[in-house]
């Protein structure tokens, strides 16, 4: 009696520790099936390629990579980016536009993506009528006489330069933030307290610890900037990553640097640029079609109202609300909407 008791003891011990044993594995087999299952969600989330192959072209003192989506008769648009992102900030405009018939073309700035200099010996200059320069180049080796212009940050303000400029190659304008041609004698006069501070990242940069700064922390310092500027944009961290390729580039960091420093006058641009710089200065208006956007980003000049009558054309002003810097990646219906729209006035 006592052997069966304890063999039957035996035999329930055996398949108690089968019985936890197979819980076990159920257990640790449906968390791994739950990581799994996440693990396929965030892939579900990695960003494609929505612009086909990136092209390249000689334009200027520059190789330009753009993407070019739509029918080729189409009128032409040109989407043009800003710090820190880059073309994909247009990744939900371009079918908007392209289904209307446009076609679209969207460049990588100098320092972005893959626009390279065609000579080492190209000073790295990031000063706005350089950049303006390059978009009439790349019109140029396009053969493209005219186009709509629209862009948001570094973009809007080479679009409106080439606007005050060139207005025979700009049949129509959408600036975000307006008027924002850079003036370096208006910019040597403080700010109240609360708006020096908005602009933090401009006296980093005059610093040479800024430079190394930024050249070491590439990726972090901009993620923090996309979430500064635009904190109601809950973007993922496969948008950011793919657009962080784009400032990969080699003459990134020195472009940035140099571009920040130059409005500070704490750099020096080119010699070939100082009459158009000359121009600048002076607040040439802008005469041909234009819709402004303001956004949360503007604070008090989202409405527009400061810079209204710098636009002598057919000219109307949208305001965004609950939309930071980034426009057309926040609000690409509002933001292609306004390139429709001003192509029919």
């Amino acid at each position: 009696m006592e052997t069966q008791l304890k063999l039957n003891h035996h035999r329930f011990l055996v398949l108690a520790v089968m019985i936890i044993s197979f819980l076990q594995i159920f257990t640790f087999g449906s968390a791994f099936a739950q990581v799994a299952k996440q693990a396929d969600s965030n892939t579900s989330k990695t960003v494609t390629e929505p612009f086909g192959p990136i092209k390249q072209i000689n334009a200027g003192v520059l190789n330009i990579g753009y993407a070019e989506v739509g029918p080729a008769n189409g009128p032409v648009v040109i989407l043009l980016h800003g710090w820190p992102y880059d073309i994909y900030s247009f990744t939900d405009v371009a079918p908007l536009l392209t289904a209307k018939g446009y076609r679209v073309l969207i460049p990588y700035l100098r320092g972005y993506g893959t626009t390279r200099f065609l000579l080492s010996e190209t000073p790295r200059n990031g000063q706005q009528a350089a950049i303006a320069s390059d978009i009439i180049a790349f019109m140029d080796a396009l053969k493209i006489q005219k186009a709509t212009l629209a862009g948001f940050d570094w973009g809007a303000r080479t679009a409106v330069i080439i606007a005050a400029l060139w207005p025979e190659r700009c049949k129509a304008l959408v600036s975000v933030s307006g008027y924002i041609i850079s003036n370096r004698q208006a910019n040597l006069q403080p700010l109240p307290p609360k708006a020096e501070l908005g602009w933090w990242y401009q006296y980093y940069f005059a610093t040479e610890r800024g430079k190394l700064g930024y050249s070491a922390n590439t990726h972090d310092f901009n993620k923090l900037i996309w979430k500064i500027a635009s904190p109601k944009w809950n973007f993922d961290d496969a948008t950011f990553d793919r657009s962080a390729k784009a400032f990969d580039n080699p003459d990134h960091v020195a472009i940035v640097i140099h571009n920040y420093r130059w409005r500070l006058s704490l750099a020096e641009g080119e010699a070939k640029y100082d009459e158009l710089e000359k121009r600048l200065a002076a607040g040439p208006v802008v005469t041909v079609p234009t819709i402004t956007i303001g956004s949360d980003f503007d604070g008090a000049a989202a409405d527009g109202a400061g810079y209204a009558k710098k636009f002598t054309g057919k000219y109307s002003h949208k305001i965004l609300n609950g939309i930071g810097h980034d426009v057309p990646q926040e609000a690409p219906k509002a933001f292609a909407d306004a390139i429709i729209e001003v192509d029919g006035y």
